[in-house]
């Protein structure tokens, strides 16, 4: 089957046509996007389809990245108004990124109207989540009835990963222990037992867990009431705050790009260099308590954006993970293991590399198994 896979995501637009059949990609691109661009990198998208009529003639669906789908979407759906009525109740656990799945499918379902279009929800590779992993200590209605709970995120891409990497090291895939990192402007990790997640660093929003871009990641939940004491700040401007100021923005005073940093940090910038710092001391913590779950550790991935080309990052991480048995390899970490299989220690198990993610992939691979099952 001939699937467009779209991945309309906070601060990208990343796009692929594929035949499923026999995984050759037609056309593929990836656009950073800054503040409300979203409608012109999708216009742009459809117009360049509309510029090559045999593509788009061929397209026979359109698969659609979506990161909340809360309790009520495990599995990847099949669009339809009801779909898209469910997609934006959850919106506010997402504020960042739904907003922008939605626009992508509106925009397509009335671009392409003749095509099903399906959603795979970034939230569901995590509904495996036991309840010792997926419930707050909160009391139980609020979960039962309103469904707050632990949701997780970038699910496709912990899927792709951490199956790609029991592949390369040809692990026991019944049995594989697995923690991804995916590291972007949103990063977060996922334990990953023979295949499926058990425990995940991210929540009920894409806030929760570790410092990104220009999310704080973990904080004091007292911080609310304190913001708005001190500050008179109301619960919207706090969640602003915490989701657009905060991580390595906020802490650096200067960016929330690891390329930025890194670069000032070599000019002997405070900021960039603290912030470097805790980006990588929180990441390693959460690593390591992910291996509760999974009772040891066969294979930490590194993946995403810096997951993939910040040996800095990957350096910090691995060296405070030492004790794991984790040897860092500085020159395969440099080359981002690119001439060992993504490799960047020596020895192992436990082994660490990178693999690139291939989000887009998974994506038109799922649109093609509900439409099969279900034409």
């Amino acid at each position: 089957m001939r699937v467009l896979a779209l991945n309309c995501g906070s601060s990208s637009l990343k796009f692929a046509l594929l035949e499923t059949t026999s995984g050759d990609r037609l056309l593929e691109g990836r656009e950073e996007l800054g503040e409300g661009a979203h409608e012109a990198a999708l216009a742009s998208l459809l117009a360049r389809l509309e510029a090559a009529p045999e593509l788009l003639a061929g397209i026979e669906a359109v698969g659609h990245r979506v990161v909340h789908g809360g309790e009520a979407f495990s599995a990847p759906t099949r669009i339809d108004a009801d779909v898209v009525r469910g997609i934006q109740a959850v919106s506010p656990l997402a504020p960042l990124h739904n907003p922008a799945n939605l626009l992508g499918i509106e925009r397509f379902r009335a671009a392409l109207p003749a095509l099903p279009q399906v959603a795979v929800f970034d939230t569901a590779f995590h509904q495996t989540l036991p309840p010792r992993a997926h419930l707050y200590a909160l009391p139980r209605f609020l979960h039962r009835e309103h469904g707050v709970r632990r949701y997780g995120f970038h699910g496709t891409s912990h899927r792709y990963v951490a199956a790609e990497a029991v592949r390369r090291l040809e692990l026991d895939d019944s049995r594989s222990r697995v923690v991804s990192a995916h590291l972007g402007n949103g990063c977060s990790l996922a334990a990953v037992l023979g295949g499926r997640c058990v425990d995940t660093s991210m929540g009920l929003s894409p806030l929760e867990g570790l410092v990104m871009g220009t999310r704080s990641g973990d904080v004091d939940p007292g911080l609310h009431l304190f913001l708005s004491q001190r500050l008179g700040f109301d619960l919207p401007r706090v969640t602003a705050l915490l989701n657009e100021e905060s991580g390595l923005l906020g802490i650096s005073e200067l960016s929330g790009d690891v390329r930025e940093l890194e670069a000032a940090e070599g000019d002997g910038h405070a900021g960039a260099r603290l912030a470097l710092e805790i980006y990588c001391y929180r990441l390693a913590r959460y690593a390591a308590a992910l291996t509760v779950p999974l009772a040891g550790l066969d294979a930490l991935v590194f993946t995403g954006g810096v997951g993939e080309n910040s040996a800095r990052v990957r350096a910090g991480v691995l060296e405070a993970l030492a004790y794991l048995g984790l040897q860092l390899d500085p020159a395969r970490n440099r080359d981002h293991g690119a001439s060992s299989q993504g490799l960047v220690v020596r020895g192992g198990p436990p082994f660490a590399l990178v693999v690139p993610t291939d989000e887009e992939s998974l994506i038109a691979l799922e649109t093609a198994r509900v439409l099969e099952a279900s034409p």
